[in-house]
């Protein structure tokens, strides 16, 4: 449960949230233009430009036919589209009725009251199957007043990738269930293994969804928080200042080459042209490793995210439906949410652009679908399974004032997270110590504590 203690007043709510945000996913390029205002037969829809998103937009004529509904789309990159999500929602402008937002800005939205509620259209709605959702993904689009705001269209965790081949050439063997030690281990062992391959690749690239999305796990397990129950910054702490240093030395002594520029895209490069034995991060990259065409794929195995302290590691993410407050058709929102998120649009990515096209990570049936199983054998179980064990409410070894894995869900995240992961990205380049980043960086938290002490 969230405390009242996180309430926050509405502006500044709506002016933090207006901030861009960094997802640990693969933006595509293309951008498309949106429709008319919505009304009558038709609804608009706000969304992110990713692959899995685009290809929605090209089936969409399907739930036309069947429902009679038109869907304008207005399709943008995700820096851009956040803003204009956030802009059109805290004006309540309606302007959009369905928008992407991740489980980072829905329960923030909802308790602003810029969405409208899920579960009486679950209600009524018997066929959407409700349960099937995973139960991480149904727990973090449900807010503080306990009812659900936003349906998955995708879901992802994180884990390390490793080449079978590489560690079986050097006589390696991955743990089952590997600790950091033993990953940092490995990557000094398999450094090298073959020219211009490196250890490891872990996000060096300033962000708050991009280096600060995989450190904060690393973070977690080895102790550390950003705040304590009680709001007190502790990036100074024992725990938050050994992950740190740890996460810093591994990518410098074993890392690729740039990693200070390194996001999730140039590491998915990196693994994908042989330049990395290992790569900690979003699961959902496994499906493109193992895409038909790409040079490792049936190389690769999959564990689950390393651990010290703590039973389980892996960060959780959704991109999901959200339908306006202020929508002038929200029954109709309802039936495209409940179509794009339901079991039939996978049956349909399946029939028409391949299974390891499918937006999995969000519906136990999908892993029991056979199809999908024989498509994705590399990697769906554990992916389900990391995605299973993810404990946003109690990710680490104390208990925390608001619930994240890979983020503080309080809107003034975006902005600090940024700000030390700028820090810390200047220590992965040599610019400065760890310790001179977290001293600067616990005291950018300390003005975050001031507000939030109290309430």
């Amino acid at each position: 449960m969230r405390t009242p203690s996180r309430r926050r007043p509405r502006v500044t709510l709506a002016m933090a949230a207006a901030g861009t945000l960094l997802a640990p996913l693969l933006s595509g390029c293309w951008v498309g233009a949106g429709g008319s205002g919505s009304g009558g037969d038709s609804i608009n829809v706000l969304m992110v430009n990713n692959p899995q998103m685009t290809e929605l937009q090209k089936l969409a004529p399907r739930f036309t036919k069947e429902t009679g509904i038109k869907v304008n789309f207005t399709v943008l990159p995700e820096n851009d589209v956040r803003d204009k999500i956030s802009q059109d929602f805290a004006n309540q402008a309606g302007q959009y009725d369905v928008a992407t937002l991740s489980n980072y800005e829905i329960p923030i939205y909802a308790r602003n009251g810029w969405l409208h509620e899920m579960d009486s259209y679950v209600a009524k709605d018997p066929g959407f199957d409700q349960q099937d959702i995973l139960k991480p993904m149904r727990e973090s689009l449900t807010a503080d007043d306990g009812k659900l705001y936003g349906e998955p269209f995708y879901g992802e965790s994180s884990f390390p990738m490793y080449r079978k081949d590489v560690f079986a050439a050097k006589g390696l063997t991955m743990p089952a269930h590997p600790t950091w030690q033993q990953v940092a281990d490995l990557a000094a062992k398999v450094d090298g293994a073959r020219s211009g391959m490196r250890g490891i690749c872990l996000r060096g690239l300033p962000g708050w969804g991009e280096m600060m999305a995989p450190l904060t796990t690393v973070v977690n397990t080895f102790g550390g928080t950003w705040f304590d129950k009680d709001w007190k910054a502790q990036l100074t702490g024992s725990g938050f200042e050994k992950a740190t240093k740890f996460y810093v030395d591994l990518v410098r002594a074993h890392g690729e080459s740039g990693a200070p520029q390194s996001g999730f895209a140039e590491c998915l490069n990196n693994m994908t042209q042989g330049k990395t034995a290992m790569w900690y991060d979003a699961t959902s990259a496994a499906g493109l490793l193992e895409a038909n065409g790409s040079p490792v794929k049936g190389k690769l195995g999959y564990v689950p995210a390393p651990v010290e302290q703590t039973k389980s590691a892996g960060w959780l993410y959704t991109w999901a439906w959200g339908i306006q407050k202020a929508s002038r058709n929200p029954d109709k929102a309802w039936k495209f949410v409940s179509w794009a998120s339901g079991k039939e649009y996978e049956e349909l990515v399946g029939e028409t652009s391949g299974w390891s096209n499918v937006p999995a990570g969000k519906r136990a049936s999908t892993y029991t679908n056979p199809d999908y199983v024989k498509s994705a054998a590399a990697f769906q179980e554990m992916t389900k399974e990391a995605i299973e064990s993810a404990r946003p409410n109690d990710p680490g070894v104390q208990p925390r004032p608001a619930p994240g894995i890979q983020f503080v869900d309080i809107p003034e995240f975006t902005d600090l997270g940024t700000k030390v992961s700028q820090e810390i990205s200047s220590a992965v380049a040599g610019r400065q110590s760890v310790d001179s980043a977290l001293k600067k960086s616990q005291q950018l938290a300390e003005k975050i504590s001031k507000e939030y002490e109290g309430r």
